[in-house]
């Protein structure tokens, strides 16, 4: 009988447990492989939880041997840009040597299927408004991107191994039911952190640059559900299992919103006022960043069903759960201890 073990690496993360429920629904088994430096074990339920770093190769291997794992997804990376810029090497370490470790695992294991958790950072700054095709010039522009795309060329090197590499845009939203959901810190995306505003759990938003080229002056980006990308990993997996080639597919919806469309749309959502400030551009921001989803479209028969209601509204209501509760007040205690 097939395996139907996954080993999810950095399952314990926002985007990886949200993919353990879709696998399990699916009726495949996820192992989830996590060291919990951003995770959280109580997003750990559908399936075995083992507590390690994806560095430590043998130790991997064995637990893919001990599995059966029938394929890999890697999820397992740091992703805070501005952190990348303070701190490249440990980024370097985990994410380029992090996935060289996964992948000599592998090959000790005889798994020969991945499912790589890659970024449109990869991209860097486009030079016009074009939707982005995945033949755009990569030119990232900060350590995260460099890596990401650094453990692309990894992944697609290896000559025994099969893979499709899924660039994300915003990733956002939360479980439609309430189960799990986005827990960061310190918390960078847009849409959490105007949804904290609403809820007073900021003092005010900020908004870089109001003098871009953009309807609204502001910047526009492609903001997908992550119950829409955990459905792009199932399909990814089942395009290897069925034989598909290497491939490297953007996850986006195609549109784009502006930021201040976004904070627009979570006032009408949460019939909530808040302070805006709107402060000078910041280095490195695109003026527009949106995918051209054709690709995933045609070869995983994948497009994102949720739309910008859908999104903030799941987000919105997992903001007020008892378990971001609970996560927001160990931040503020922790907060207090370093004042």
């Amino acid at each position: 009988m097939v395996s139907k073990n996954i080993l999810v690496l950095g399952g314990a993360g926002y985007i990886g447990s949200h993919t353990c429920k879709k696998l399990h629904a699916e009726r495949f088994t996820p192992i989830t492989i996590d060291n919990l430096s951003n995770g959280h074990q109580q997003s750990v339920q559908w399936g075995p939880f083992e507590q390690l770093d994806i560095l430590e190769t043998d130790k991997l291997a064995t637990l893919m041997k001990q599995y059966n794992a029938q394929a890999v997804m890697h999820f397992a990376a740091l992703i805070e840009v501005a952190e990348s810029v303070k701190d490249p090497e440990s980024f370097y370490k985990n994410n380029v040597l992090g996935t060289k470790s996964v992948l000599e695992a592998m090959n000790q294991a005889g798994v020969h299927h991945i499912v790589f958790s890659s970024t449109a950072a990869v991209y860097g700054q486009p030079a016009d408004n074009n939707p982005l095709k995945e033949d755009a010039s990569l030119s990232p522009i900060n350590p995260y991107g460099e890596t990401k795309l650094e453990a692309e060329k990894l992944i697609r090197a290896e000559a025994n191994i099969k893979s499709v590499a899924l660039r994300y845009f915003n990733a956002c939203g939360a479980d439609t039911n309430g189960d799990i959901g986005e827990m960061h810190y310190p918390e960078s995306h847009l849409i959490p952190l105007v949804i904290q505003t609403a809820l007073n759990m900021r003092d005010q938003i900020n908004i870089f640059g109001t003098d871009y080229n953009t309807p609204d002056g502001t910047c526009v980006r492609d903001y997908v559900h992550v119950d829409d990308l955990a459905d792009a990993h199932i399909n990814a997996l089942k395009y290897l299992i069925n034989g598909g080639e290497n491939v490297a597919c953007n996850l986006g919806s195609s549109n784009g919103y502006s930021v201040q469309k976004i904070i627009e749309s979570v006032k009408n959502i949460t019939q909530e006022n808040f302070k805006i400030v709107e402060e000078k551009r910041r280095t490195g921001d695109s003026a527009y960043l949106v995918a051209d989803n054709a690709r995933a479209k045609e070869i995983l028969n994948w497009a994102p069903q949720k739309d910008l209601e859908t999104i903030i509204e799941d987000a919105y209501h997992w903001h007020q759960s008892d378990t971001y509760k609970n996560f927001w007040e160990k931040i503020s205690e922790r907060k207090k201890e370093l004042v």
